[in-house]
């Protein structure tokens, strides 16, 4: 942590979420940690509130995603193991309950790429492709991010136990990739932004169209009412 600038995460974190948080109506996020021992009691947590408050994850904007991951940097001591299945699983609960095509879920994962559980993972994946879900993975750092780029699953698609993910459901972008030697600035904001959503319209699509949903009708245009006004004389 340094007081005059954020860190690589904070960076990542609000260059992706700035990208992405227009996407949502109310821009009431859950934010969650993982890989932490939690105070009092020091007990290790793969799904953690930011904000501290597991009945209230929400954290208004990005914003408040950042403010609440600083203040819990300061409270939580970072410990390993780095699992990522609780994380997908919890966000896959809310998406397996809303299966009408009227909301659609992105988890975004900012993370160096080390990760423990990586077959829990793959299984986490797979489920959550029959779901109206999108995983984006923004490796942080100078880490070798293969299996990240595996559970990517561009070139092969992802599986567990023999069984392959429905649809290609994650994105994974190195954000060092997109920043300057000194890594404090962004080389091109449109670049990134262009990347980190490049899969989620047809992720989106692909998800309706095997579900057979189709859009609302739009709304009718707004036409302004008129008032004619008649004078007799």
């Amino acid at each position: 942590m340094n007081p005059y600038q954020l860190n690589a995460y904070g960076m990542a974190l609000k260059a992706v979420g700035e990208i992405v948080q227009d996407y949502d109506s109310d821009k009431m996020f859950p934010a969650l940690g993982f890989g932490a021992k939690l105070p009092p009691d020091g007990r290790i947590s793969h799904e953690f509130a930011l904000n501290g408050n597991p009945q209230n994850p929400y954290c208004a904007g990005i914003d408040g995603v950042m403010e609440a991951y600083y203040r819990s940097l300061k409270s939580v001591q970072l410990y390993g193991p780095t699992n990522f299945a609780p994380v997908i699983n919890h966000v896959a609960r809310y998406a397996a309950s809303v299966k009408d095509g009227s909301q659609y879920f992105v988890l975004l994962i900012v993370t160096d790429g080390v990760i423990s559980d990586m077959a829990q993972t793959k299984e986490s994946i797979v489920n959550a492709s029959k779901l109206p879900m999108s995983i984006i993975i923004v490796g942080v750092g100078p880490a070798e991010f293969d299996a990240m780029v595996e559970l990517d699953g561009d070139d092969v698609r992802v599986s567990s136990r023999g069984k392959y993910a429905e649809r290609d459901i994650v994105q994974f972008v190195p954000f060092r990739d997109y920043i300057d030697r000194s890594g404090n600035h962004i080389l091109s904001m449109a670049r990134l932004a262009k990347d980190v959503l490049a899969e989620i319209p047809e992720q989106f699509l692909s998800y309706m169209r095997a579900r057979g949903i189709k859009p609302s009708p739009a709304p009718p245009p707004y036409t302004p009412s008129t008032h004619v006004l008649q004078t007799q004389i």
